[in-house]
């Protein structure tokens, strides 16, 4: 892990870190103005009314530590064994962004296409496209090892809940306890860590109502085996994405080596069930979904609705059509761009369908009778209703406090791969990296140097970039702002955002950005505009971050004990929120009712092809060359994707889909 500080706002929830040079003083807060809805949003009026919630509306994303013996058994008629759930676990892996599994006796591992895509750009030697093109290796030999890709196998699991809660002081602050916590969680995962050789973490579970300690074996020798062409992969482009019936061939396959550089030799592994599955059939998704909110409150989920849902949305919208428009302009690029314009596409379609539901009253509504039926449980006991009835309120309270810092977390933030152009970014890590000097480890120091000096700048494109920042700054903050003013300088935005980073010599051209770096006091007195415009707005953010890490701290402290009273009343009944560890979610092949017809249980390779045809002349089904005669014995019958009812979300990418028999 990188001891380099970042201070961010993700995309999955609102993760801040303490801006090293906030000044201190009265909190300023801003009025919010709207947000632009995402298309086909239907926007709905709170309160809504309470729908009797369903038995699984909290998911079915059980751990292996608590899985559901009892509700396996009936529901499908069929008890895992201890082994069963040994050989499932050992045989699953984590990628750093996916899930994947062995499936041979010889360290074969399978994942989706998607998850790979970095990966095979990565180990495409000159004049090679493998990503468009594909790359089977015929012998072993001709595999290829991924730089810096690993996966992880969890050994060892361990409820440490207790440890972590002992080192609570009662009587001290939230954002005390919230330190006590997490510097107990490190203590514990670096102990086990050196115990047992292994990468080990403690997750939160239930919002802090237990953790849990997982330990991994990391295998780094990672090798790619195969992986088809882009337009096979991805075949139906964004429109088929996140649907069904789905026709592309979404899967890669690499080949994990031991330390004496041979073929690893898994003990566990899945093997290959040589009928598929009937309809009908349990299923179980083995993997590490990577973040919900299930267990959230009304007044957290609104939050979501109104402002960051929307405004997640809005960037990803705006920023996929600036790299499309830049890709299709300048085609060079393209190699170097469309992963991430895929990433962003994935999760513009991911937001879109979140905003969705939050707006949608069948959703909100058995939200909000899940809600109102575990307060009335607490209401109903004495002892649950003096420690936990108050809960609710306040955290109601905490949100509208976030509500109001919220515009100029997202307008001013100067480290966002999404928000802020390159140079900002750039300009605000030169900022850091001066700061750093003297008062931080030469090792920090040094890789933060490092990574600055490697930094390329496309200037043409960071101008489309920092068009978009400034409009989002002037959505949130008005056109007043000092951020917008320091930028236009009483000019067009095209005119003056391009005139700005021709002045931004500091940081864009690299051989000046070096001799800053080796004279570190030269970038704190710097005129450079970028550098400038960066050290005015650090402090006004800054402030935003500190009360923003107050009232969360404060928040978590609450949404712990919420997640104790949902288990005094539940237990583990519930699964847990999902947090990219191993969960196993079940499920059934099964069709589903589809535009007044019927989806079916499978697609077929003839599928493929009527999409292809049907569709002609459009990239998004357009085939690789070869697709376009295949073999006359080639089984256009064969089954190519299914539909199933399982529990997942992004993380369950290249998860394996069993059945009872492995």
């Amino acid at each position: 892990m990188s001891h380099v500080r970042r201070y961010s706002i993700g995309l999955a929830a609102l993760t801040l870190a303490a801006a090293g040079c906030a000044s201190s003083g009265a909190q300023q807060t801003t009025p919010v103005p709207p947000v632009a809805a995402a298309p086909e949003t239907v926007t709905v009026e709170a309160p809504y009314k309470a729908i009797e919630p369903g038995r699984f509306d909290m998911g079915k994303m059980w751990t292996f530590e608590n899985a559901p013996l009892d509700y396996f058994e009936e529901a499908y008629d069929f008890r895992p064994s201890q082994d069963w759930l040994d050989h499932v676990r050992l045989a699953s892996l984590r990628l750093p962004n996916c899930t994947a599994s062995f499936v041979s006796p010889d360290g074969l591992v399978a994942t989706n296409h998607h998850c790979a895509r970095e990966s095979t750009s990565s180990v495409s030697e000159e004049g090679e496209s493998l990503l468009d093109d594909g790359f089977y290796a015929t012998t072993m030999a001709e595999e290829r090892r991924v730089p810096d890709l690993y996966v992880d196998q969890m050994i060892l699991m361990e409820d440490v809940t207790a440890l972590v809660q002992e080192a609570v002081t009662p009587m001290a602050s939230q954002e005390r306890q919230a330190e006590e916590r997490e510097g107990r969680q490190e203590a514990i995962a670096d102990s086990a860590s050196s115990a047992h050789g292994l990468e080990c973490d403690v997750t939160e579970l239930y919002n802090g109502g237990k953790y849990s300690l997982y330990c991994f074996k990391r295998y780094d020798d990672v090798r790619l085996v195969f992986t088809p062409e882009l337009k096979i992969g991805y075949f139906g482009g964004d429109p088929d994405n996140f649907t069904y019936p789905r026709y592309n061939l979404d899967v890669t396959f690499f080949r994990v080596y031991g330390e004496d550089g041979n073929p690893y030799q898994p003990e566990r592994y899945f093997g290959w069930s040589e009928t598929g599955a009937a309809e009908g059939d349990p299923v179980f998704v083995i993997g590490n979904p990577g973040s919900t909110s299930r267990l959230s409150t009304m007044a957290q989920l609104e939050f979501n609705r109104d402002y960051s849902e929307p405004t997640l949305v809005h960037l990803l919208q705006t920023r996929t059509d600036v790299l499309k428009h830049y890709m299709d302009h300048h085609p060079e690029t393209r190699d170097d761009l469309i992963n991430q314009w895929a990433s962003w596409m994935n999760g513009l379609k991911l937001y879109i369908g979140r905003e969705k539901a939050l707006n949608d009253p069948v959703v909100m509504g058995r939200k909000l009778g899940w809600e109102l039926a575990l307060k009335d449980s607490v209401a109903n006991n004495p002892e649950l209703r003096a420690k936990y009835a108050h809960l609710w309120d306040e955290i109601a309270r905490l949100r509208a406090g976030i509500a109001e810092v919220f515009p100029t977390l997202w307008a001013l933030s100067p480290f966002s791969g999404l928000a802020a152009p390159q140079t900002i970014q750039t300009a605000a890590g030169m900022l850091q990296y001066a700061q750093m000097v003297g008062n931080a480890p030469q090792e920090q120091v040094d890789e933060m140097r490092a990574e600055i000096e490697e930094t390329e700048i496309d200037v043409r494109l960071d101008r489309h970039m920092l068009e978009e920042r400034v409009k989002d700054v002037i959505m949130w903050l008005g056109e007043s702002d000092p951020f917008v003013t320091s930028v236009l300088q009483g000019g067009t935005l095209e005119e003056a955002t391009a005139a700005f980073l021709e002045r931004a010599t500091a940081v864009v051209d690299p051989e000046i950005r070096r001799s800053l770096l080796a004279s570190p006091t030269r970038i704190l007195n710097s005129a450079d505009p970028a550098l400038t415009l960066v050290r005015e707005t650090f402090p006004r953010y800054g402030q935003a971050v500190q009360r923003y890490r107050q009232l969360l701290a404060e928040e978590e402290a609450l949404t712990a004990q919420l997640a104790l009273a949902v288990f005094d009343v539940y237990g583990t009944d519930l699964p847990p929120d999902a947090t990219f560890t191993l969960r196993i979610a079940d499920g059934v092949v099964q069709s589903y009712d589809y535009n007044g017809t019927k989806a079916p249980a499978w697609t077929t390779f003839y599928g493929l092809y009527d999409r292809h045809y049907a569709h002609t002349g459009e990239e998004d089904w357009d085939l690789p060359p070869r697709w376009l005669d295949p073999p006359a014995d080639f089984d256009m019958g064969a089954p190519l994707n299914f539909v199933s009812t399982n529990d997942i979300i992004g993380g369950n990418s290249g998860s394996p889909i069993i059945n009872t028999d492995l």
